[in-house]
């Protein structure tokens, strides 16, 4: 089995659009969860700014990752994010060191 695939992002909405924004993403929550390789999904808003949102993703491989991201509904969201957004998406994929399942 190979490494599963992770990642973190930030999004900063326009003021105006961030309600909006806040809806769009919470919505992707549950229809994420149920697709295949999806073994982790979590959305955020900071603490100590809460129009500042954050995502958190764990799939089981980078073409479940892939798959998920070709999805119409993510598309779409891809295409029109700036519309939202003060600036593009901070996305960071990252390499998993602690995996469930594994010794330190």
């Amino acid at each position: 089995m190979s490494q599963p695939y992770a990642l973190v992002g930030l999004a900063r909405p326009k003021p105006e659009r961030a309600a909006e924004l806040r809806e769009l993403l919470l919505s992707f929550v549950e229809p994420t969860r149920a697709e295949e390789g999806c073994l982790q999904y979590h959305f955020h808003a900071d603490k100590e700014d809460p129009s500042v949102f954050a995502f958190y993703e764990v799939w089981r491989s980078g073409e479940d990752l892939d798959r998920h991201l070709e999805l119409p509904r993510m598309k779409a969201f891809w295409e029109s994010r700036m519309d939202y957004l003060t600036e593009d998406l901070e996305i960071r994929r990252l390499d998993m060191l602690s995996p469930y399942g594994t010794a330190p």
